[in-house]
């Protein structure tokens, strides 16, 4: 097993979330999140002034995937969440070494 840690645009949640229900992977969880890569933020005007946002709103999706479809799971959120511009996200892959599932005590793959 793996877990899934994808850092997108917000605009692309929904783009994002749709593929993954196609490819059998509805479950995730959601948080909001702040950052910056190398562009290190964005320089703004408003009412004539220029301000700096350092700190970009972002998404981070987590999914834990049985490894045979993780590739597919990546592709999802790469081809989904993709604008083509800087600050489009980032994809972590972490092992997993064991999911239980709390209400039953399913282990494994199966708990997933």
């Amino acid at each position: 097993m793996k877990k899934v840690e994808a850092i997108i645009r917000p605009e692309k949640l929904n783009a994002v979330k749709a593929a993954l229900e196609e490819i059998n992977y509805p479950g995730m969880t959601l948080t909001d999140v702040r950052g910056h890569g190398k562009q290190k933020g964005l320089t703004r005007q408003w009412r004539g002034r220029e301000y700096k946002v350092e700190f970009m709103p972002k998404l981070k999706i987590e999914i834990v995937a049985v490894d045979k479809d993780v590739p597919h799971v990546i592709d999802a959120i790469t081809l989904h969440g993709r604008t083509g511009e800087v600050g489009d996200g980032k994809i972590f892959v972490i092992p997993v070494d064991d999911c239980i599932q709390v209400r039953t005590g399913t282990k494994g793959n199966n708990a997933i």
